[in-house]
C-alpha cells in the first residue's frame, strides 16, 4: 500500500475493532505513506498505534530530513511504536537533523521493541543523538536486563552530572579531572585513582604531642563498624622522636606515645571494608578468563594486537566495529 499527499495523510485508516491500516509484503514495503507537510504515516489507538513486523528485514523503518522519522503516541495503557523482527532490526529510524524515533506515552510505553536474535532498536544519526531520553520527573533512558548488559556502550560515553552506581564498578583506570588550578582556561589537571587489591579506606590528619609526648587521636563513630585489620603509619614534623602506637584502634581511637611535648606527628590510619555490602562483593583478585574468552585481551590495542584479538569482539560475535555494524544495518534498510 503506498499513499501520497502534498497536504494532509497520504494513507488514512480508521477501525473500531481491527487494524485501521494494514499492510503486508513479501518482498518490499508493507505500509509506505509520504507526505510533504504532514505525516507519511499515522497511527492512534489504544493499543499499538504502529505496528511493524519482519521475518528478515526492518519492522519499521523511518526517514527524514528535518522532523521526527518515526512518532508514535500512546494515550493510556498502549504502546506508541512496536517494532518486532525475527532476525533483523525491530525498529530502525535514520535522521539527518531532526529525531529518529519519537514516542509519546502518557501513560504507556513509548518506544517497545523486541528481536529473538538481533538489536531491538537501532538509532543512528549523522549530526545529533541517535538515541535520546528526555525525563522531567522519571528515568531518562531505562535498561534492564536478567542475563546481559543492561546497557552496553562501544566507545568514549560522557556524563554531565552526578552519576550514582549501587553495584560494583569494574575498570581498567581511572581519574579525575577538573581545571588546572594554575591555568583554568587553558590547562587540565588530572589524577589517576588510589587502587588496592583490598576494598581499603583511609584516614589521616596531624597530631600533637601533649606534655607527655602523647596524642589520642579520635576517630568517626562509624569507623570500627565499617572497618577491620587497621594498620598504621606516623611520620615527625620538624624533628625526630620513636612515636610508636600506643593503643590500636579502640573506641574508635587510637593513641600516639615515645615523643616529645609540642611534636606533630602526620598519622595515616588503613581499615578494610567489613559492611554488609563488601562482605557480600568482595573483589576477586585473580582468576581464570572464561574458556572461550582465552588467547584473548581486555585491551589488544596495548599488547600491539589487532581489535579481533579483544575479548569485547569474542562477546559480541565479531560484530565489533562501527563500520561493520552500520554496514549490517545498511544491509537491512529496504
Amino acid at each position: 500500500m503506498v499513499g501520497t499527499s502534498t497536504t494532509s495523510y497520504g494513507v488514512r485508516g480508521v477501525s473500531g475493532t481491527s487494524d485501521g491500516v494494514s499492510g503486508f509484503s513479501s518482498g518490499s514495503d508493507g505500509v509506505v505513506g509520504s507526505s510533504s507537510t504532514r505525516y507519511g504515516v499515522r497511527g492512534d489507538s489504544p493499543y499499538e498505534a504502529v505496528y511493524g513486523r519482519s521475518a528478515g528485514g526492518v519492522g519499521v523503518h523511518g526517514s527524514t530530513d528535518s522532523s521526527n522519522a518515526v512518532w508514535g503516541t500512546a494515550n493510556t495503557n498502549g504502546v506508541g511504536v512496536r517494532g518486532d523482527s525475527g532476525s533483523g532490526i525491530g525498529v530502525l529510524a535514520n535522521s539527518d537533523s531532526g529525531t529518529g524515533v519519537r514516542a509519546d506515552a502518557p501513560g504507556g510505553i513509548g518506544v517497545y521493541a523486541t528481536s529473538s536474535s538481533s538489536t531491538g532498536v537501532v538509532g543512528e544519526s549523522s549530526s545529533s543523538y541517535g538515541v535520546a531520553g528526555i525525563s522531567d520527573s522519571g528515568t531518562g533512558v531505562y535498561g534492564r536486563s536478567s542475563s546481559s548488559f543492561a546497557g552496553y556502550f562501544d566507545g568514549p560515553v560522557r556524563v554531565v552530572g552526578a552519576l550514582t552506581v549501587t553495584g560494583t564498578l569494574t575498570k581498567g583506570g581511572g581519574s579525575f579531572q577538573i581545571d588546572h588550578p594554575l591555568d583554568p582556561a587553558n590547562k587540565l589537571l588530572s589524577h589517576s585513582f588510589v587502587e588496592s587489591p583490598d576494598m581499603k579506606n583511609i584516614y589521616d590528619g596531624v597530631a600533637a604531642l601533649d606534655d607527655n609526648g602523647e596524642a589520642t587521636v579520635g576517630l568517626p563513630a562509624w569507623l570500627e563498624t565499617l572497618n577491620s585489620d587497621f594498620r598504621y603509619q606516623l611520620t615527625c614534623l620538624g624533628g625526630y622522636a620513636p612515636v610508636f602506637i600506643a593503643q590500636e584502634v579502640q573506641g574508635n581511637q587510637f593513641k600516639i606515645a615515645g615523643g616529645r611535648p609540642g611534636l606533630k606527628v602526620s598519622w595515616q590510619v588503613t581499615g578494610i571494608r567489613q559492611d554488609a555490602y563488601a562482605k557480600a562483593h568482595r573483589i576477586q583478585v585473580e582468576e581464570e578468563k572464561p574458556d572461550k574468552e582465552r588467547g584473548y585481551y581486555l585491551h589488544p590495542k596495548e599488547f600491539g594486537l589487532p581489535e579481533e584479538k579483544g575479548v569485547e569482539w569474542v562477546r559480541d560475535g565479531g560484530r565489533r566495529t562501527q563500520a561493520a555494524r552500520r554496514e549490517a544495518a545498511s544491509q537491512l534498510e529496504p
